[in-house]
């Protein structure tokens, strides 16, 4: 058996070994992406500002994220260096030239095939049970924290920006408001404890997304997009479906469920029959 590739922890300091290119890639609460370059390579970074440093008093809880420790991840949630927490916050991840996962999302021209889907949800729901085997939810999946290796030939994903992780363990109940409109959870909104379970109510909807260009629970306000996702108002309009099988529907319909004990778990949803439909790497 192949031994377990760790992940160095660095000491450096992060600006010695990158240059800033000057694209910033997404913001979000706690941190911002940006694209860097090394030894000619170009990779995204994450930057969250230091205990003392950037903005006061914004820094979150060590002990409330996925923090220090964090498991190795497998493929799919995969980053080339981290560094001593002390000097700087700062990780990157590889990402190719043209590696824009929310641009193949977005664009009609640029639309993945359903066997993409298909192979790239099963990237993503490794990643995700991986997290989930060592009691971490991600809480904030979505296209703009999904990076691609390369877009042209389709490359594989990252799982990035872990700003809004938690540790769910045992006999500990985790309640708050937090993640994006489109893509969090009924339980969040409602304030009843979240579980990994909220994580794939998530992957359910950037499947649809994915598949389909549209989101699912969208309204024309905030407030009727989390009247949406409180209701699970979710349609499946044949003319947006249309050559889309019967086995995605189903993928979704088995995430997209008010009740988070019935919802399918990552390790489940890696055997559904949807998945075979595309050859396993």
């Amino acid at each position: 058996m192949a031994a377990r590739a760790q992940t160095r922890i660095r000491t450096d300091r992060f600006a010695d070994s990158y240059t800033l290119l000057g694209r910033e890639l997404g913001r979000g609460k706690w941190a911002r992406r940006s694209a860097w370059r090394s030894h000619g390579r170009e990779f995204a970074a994450l930057l969250e500002a230091a205990q003392g440093r950037g903005l006061p008093g914004r820094h979150p809880p060590r002990d409330r994220g996925a923090g220090a420790g964090r498991p190795q991840p497998p493929r799919g949630g995969s980053a080339r260096g981290l560094r001593d927490a002390r000097r700087d916050r700062a990780g990157a991840g590889v990402r190719g030239r043209r590696g824009d996962f929310q641009q193949c999302v977005a664009e009609p021209d640029e639309a993945f095939t359903e066997q993409d889907v298909i192979r790239l949800v099963r990237q993503i729901l490794r990643g995700v049970a991986h997290l989930h085997q060592n009691n971490v939810v991600h809480l904030d999946l979505k296209p703009q924290n999904i990076l691609l290796t390369s877009s042209s030939p389709l490359g594989d994903i990252r799982i990035v920006d872990f700003g809004l992780s938690r540790r769910v363990d045992a006999g500990r109940e985790v309640r708050e408001i937090l993640g994006t409109p489109e893509y969090v959870a009924p339980e969040v909104l409602s304030y009843e404890p979240i579980s990994t379970a909220t994580d794939m109510w998530s992957v359910g909807v950037l499947t649809y997304v994915m598949l389909t260009g549209e989101s699912p629970f969208l309204g024309d306000t905030k407030q009727e997009t989390f009247l949406n996702i409180s209701q699970v108002n979710v349609q499946f309009p044949p003319d947006v479906f249309q050559g889309i099988s019967d086995q995605a529907i189903g993928f979704i319909r088995s995430l997209l469920l008010r009740n988070p004990r019935k919802r399918a778990k990552a390790e489940q949803c890696l055997q559904h029959p949807w998945l075979a439909l595309a050859p396993a790497p």
